[in-house]
């Protein structure tokens, strides 16, 4: 028997098109504040399908190319794009009373409660393969440019156990849990892990997608400083062609590696 030989496949036609048209505004063929060529005049021009089109105009706003116009068609941006119109603040601050303060988003219906298992990266994040958690989901929007977000709170049973007041009101404000865990004595800490990756159908229908472009995802986890615990994991999606996120980072200073450097080099 012959052995396999391996075969390069060729892109998707829609990565093509897309190539083909950013190099054509890195070369100035369309140059800033142009119209890019309609859908249909892109079918006649390469050849392609409508759908085919649409996925390359996507492709070209998720490098930040262009932009779409209501009405009017994508327009060239300036070279480099522009940021994404909706800023998320996932930062998190501690006032001067002791009370936790994050970001405000809208909520665009009442949240959802129910009880899950475990599994994907939140279970790993969590180390609780399997495990029984509250789920609690949101629809959220920011509430000026309209961009809508999923939010997602996962508590497991085992922290519930732990801090009681966690099972009679999952669904409270996320900061309501965070003061929940800390007058119970735990010592908070935060981890904010962030990937993306291709949006799932009922996904693009809840947060309104009009195409397959990257979903930003940022797993946050609530750990218990002192032990190193995790305790709770907030999941957040969102549509990277319109949003960034956006961080208040503090450095951290290992004290105590420096108080041992300092005593190395005066010996």
């Amino acid at each position: 028997m012959a052995a396999r030989e391996h075969i390069e496949r060729a892109p998707a036609m829609y990565l093509q098109v897309a190539q083909r048209m950013a190099t054509d505004i890195t070369n100035g063929r369309y140059k800033p504040g142009d119209l890019l060529p309609s859908e249909a005049e892109m079918v006649t021009m390469y050849g392609i399908g409508k759908s085919t089109a649409r996925a390359a105009v996507a492709e070209l706003r998720g490098m930040g190319l262009v932009e779409s116009l209501q009405g009017k068609g994508s327009r060239v941006l300036a070279t480099g794009g522009i940021l994404p119109a909706t800023s998320v603040d996932r930062s998190i601050q501690l006032t001067a009373k002791g009370s936790w303060h994050t970001a405000k988003m809208t909520e665009v219906e009442p949240p959802a409660v129910t009880r899950t298992s475990l599994e994907g990266p939140p279970a790993l994040l969590l180390d609780q393969q399997d495990e029984a958690a509250f789920s609690v989901d949101r629809v959220i929007q920011d509430p000026t440019t309209g961009a809508r977000m999923a939010h997602r709170v996962l508590i497991p049973f085992a922290t519930a156990a732990e801090v009681p007041t966690l099972s009679e009101q999952p669904d409270a404000e996320v900061i309501d849990l965070y003061r929940q865990l800390a007058e119970a004595g735990l010592s908070l800490s935060f981890t904010e892990h962030v990937t993306a990756r291709t949006p799932y159908p009922d996904e693009r229908t809840a947060l309104g997608l009009s195409d397959a472009g990257p979903l930003l995802i940022t797993y946050r986890v609530t750990t218990d400083a002192d032990q190193g615990r995790p305790l709770l994991c907030e999941e957040l999606k969102a549509p990277a062609a319109t949003c960034q996120l956006t961080y208040s980072t503090t450095p951290a200073k290992p004290a105590a590696k420096r108080t041992a450097r300092r005593r190395t080099a005066s010996e």
